[in-house]
């Protein structure tokens, strides 16, 4: 199966949903798509208009335990507070990498100075699981800037792909993981080609978040319609090309392949392990942040 397309297996638009005063876009869970096993959740929020008389992104303190909250920033500046004593402010292009573990309480909203000078809002809300043996390791937090991220550029420098995690070429993403994945981001030229190298036995997604594209010379993606796709484990490879300027997102990862339990911020195997988490926050075990 070497050097063979990986074959779709969903293809799916990005429903607007509600959460809260927020309106997004969520093309995981959706559809028939629960997960792409590692992934469980994807939230593609903005482009906002934030200003003083609008700013429904500021989410005040909240815990969370048994997975990897990432967030991938394309435009604005976001201020991140975390109970383990963070506070980074990050910019757009950043990537921040939450693992939860046994329990972390974190903020993030616009910060101040961006609510007051006004600016335009736009970032991807990445859940990745954990497995049971490493739910419960200790908590930590990574931040890369945009400048640090290794890029991989196609011949004519119409495509560049940003190595967040994982691998392409020869490039390694600076992320520490705790399970075998990729995350990377492509900004495409129009009439931009490229192969992108993915390991067989990942799940794999690519989700547009604008532009319109062609994957593997015949999936057509654009914004407002089918904005993105999934594939089977059946090739080490997909192929886009740009229709014009375009932004995309391409994930993989080694499947977990263990029960899921989820209640709000926690993701757990059980239910017993659900009602362990409610108790230990409420007992302060997660930190505290104010």
């Amino acid at each position: 199966m070497e050097n063979k397309l990986k074959t779709i297996q969903h293809k799916t638009d990005s429903p607007m949903v509600s959460m809260g005063p927020v309106r997004l876009r969520q093309p995981i869970p959706n559809q028939g798509i629960e997960q792409v096993d590692p992934f469980l959740l994807l939230h593609h929020y903005g482009p906002y208009a934030i200003s003083l008389l609008n700013n429904p992104f500021d989410l005040g303190p909240h815990p969370h335990r048994g997975f990897e909250p990432i967030t991938l920033l394309f435009k604005g500046e976001q201020l991140h507070r975390d109970s383990l004593g963070n506070e980074m402010l990050v910019k757009a292009g950043d990537v921040q990498w939450t693992t939860a573990g046994r329990g972390v309480i974190h903020a993030e909203g616009p910060s101040k100075e961006f609510v007051e000078r006004g600016g335009e809002l736009e970032g991807i809300q990445l859940w990745l699981n954990l497995p049971a043996k490493k739910k419960m390791i200790p908590a930590a937090y990574q931040h890369i800037k945009n400048e640090e991220i290794p890029v991989v550029m196609n011949d004519d420098t119409s495509i560049a792909l940003k190595v967040v995690a994982g691998e392409q070429a020869d490039k390694k993403g600076l992320i520490k993981t705790q399970t075998d994945v990729n995350v990377f981001t492509i900004r495409a030229k129009e009439n931009g080609e490229m192969n992108i190298k993915l390991p067989i036995h990942h799940n794999a997604a690519l989700y547009l978040l604008d532009g319109e594209v062609i994957v593997n010379n015949q999936h057509n993606l654009k914004k407002g319609k089918m904005q993105m796709l999934t594939f089977n484990q059946d090739g080490d490879r997909i192929h886009i090309r740009s229709s014009q300027e375009s932004n995309l997102l391409v994930l993989s990862g080694e499947p977990i392949n263990e029960k899921v339990t989820s209640w709000g911020p926690y993701v757990m195997n059980t239910q017993t392990e659900i009602m362990e988490a409610l108790r230990d926050f409420q007992q302060g075990k997660m930190g505290y942040l104010y």
